[in-house]
């Protein structure tokens, strides 16, 4: 079992972050946020995919007088992301669940006070934005657009905000890069006790977005580091939360939903694989239950994966056996193993929800 570090729980609107809570999945909208019908429309394709708090990108006054109307009508908690004019965060503070604001391009820290002590006044959160891209300049001329330059803004900025005397944070350390990204939130975590907003940034498309995600945030996800995430990816909404979803899923760190095992396809297979897998994945999206199934289409791999799964289809020449949980329950012509398989893995759902 992995065992997270352990951090401070704080709130962002209902939603917890950090302590014992559960890593919460984030996303972003990419409407102009004075289009308060576009955001709230993508807000909603945002929550029904699963998102739990969504961020809106606030680079104007007209955005951030949209804050108070969308807040009204947002089914998720919202996050203003402020940028360079720390004005706009003083308006949103009076409206949103959470700002997020980067000490490399706020200004002074005197703005940050100001800030700070808005989001006292409702009790919200802060985001501390660390992009590798955007440093303070001392630290950028002393590091470059290293971890190291990216841990050491940090710390210096955590250290201010506790100075204040305000805990109400989580931090996030992004670079475009799965090394830089890695490196720098391993080296953070042993040394403060705030949240961790996980992502890489600039990601790219969903191709390139998954496979770095996956890496950068499933490396650290296994070693306990992370609270709420996000996956960035150019012109997705749905797709960032599946992502997000399955790097939980597929890391351990969240017992939920389908775990399909299916052999890879070869020579050896003996009935049509492809078409089987994708039928099981159509007809058993509504699982939730926390189950392995298998689905294996030859004699060399069949058994043995088949008996480590809760209900599994164990294909051979014409026919093929269904098997729950190491026992053979039946053996059928091939044309008849997926209504079968369907209907067990269903019955094994309820099961489990019945004991949970």
């Amino acid at each position: 079992m992995i065992k997270r570090y352990k951090t401070r729980k704080i709130y962002v609107g209902n939603v917890p972050v950090g302590g014992d809570a559960p890593i919460s999945v984030q996303s972003m909208t990419f409407s102009k946020t004075a289009d308060v019908e576009a955001t709230l429309k993508q807000i909603k394709r945002l929550h029904f995919a699963g998102c739990d708090i969504v961020r809106v990108a606030v680079p104007d006054y007209e955005d951030a007088y949209a804050l108070e109307e969308i807040k009204k009508r947002s089914s998720l908690p919202l996050v203003a992301d402020i940028h360079f004019n720390y004005r706009f965060a003083l308006i949103a503070a009076k409206s949103v669940d959470g700002i997020r604001i980067n000490p490399g391009n706020i200004g002074s820290k005197q703005r940050v006070k100001e800030i700070i002590k808005a989001c006292n006044e409702r009790d919200i959160s802060i985001r501390i934005g660390v992009n590798s891209g955007s440093l303070e300049e001392q630290f950028e001329n002393r590091y470059g657009q290293s971890a190291k330059g990216m841990v050491q803004s940090a710390l210096y900025n955590i250290k201010y905000l506790e100075d204040l005397g305000f805990l109400n944070f989580k931090v996030s350390l992004k670079a475009s890069d799965v090394q830089r990204t890695v490196e720098a939130y391993r080296m953070l975590r042993p040394l403060v006790e705030c949240p961790f907003h996980l992502g890489v940034t600039e990601a790219g498309t969903l191709f390139h977005s998954t496979i770095k995600s996956s890496i950068a945030l499933g490396t650290l996800l296994l070693e306990g580091i992370g609270d709420t995430m996000r996956v960035s990816i150019t012109g997705e909404l749905e797709k960032e939360i599946e992502v997000a979803r399955a790097i939980l899923k597929d890391s351990g760190v969240v017992k939920d939903g389908l775990n399909i095992i299916s052999c890879p396809t070869c020579g050896r297979i003996e009935a049509n694989l492809v078409n089987a897998i994708k039928e099981v994945e159509k007809r058993l999206e509504h699982i939730t239950a926390p189950l392995n199934i298998s689905v294996m289409g030859c004699a060399v791999n069949a058994l043995g994966e088949a008996k480590g799964a809760d209900v599994a289809i164990a294909y051979g020449k014409g026919s093929g056996l269904i098997i729950k949980k190491g026992k053979i329950i039946a053996k059928l012509d091939e044309n008849k193993l997926v209504e079968r398989f369907v209907k067990e893995v269903e019955n094994a759902a309820m099961e489990v929800e019945k004991d949970g």
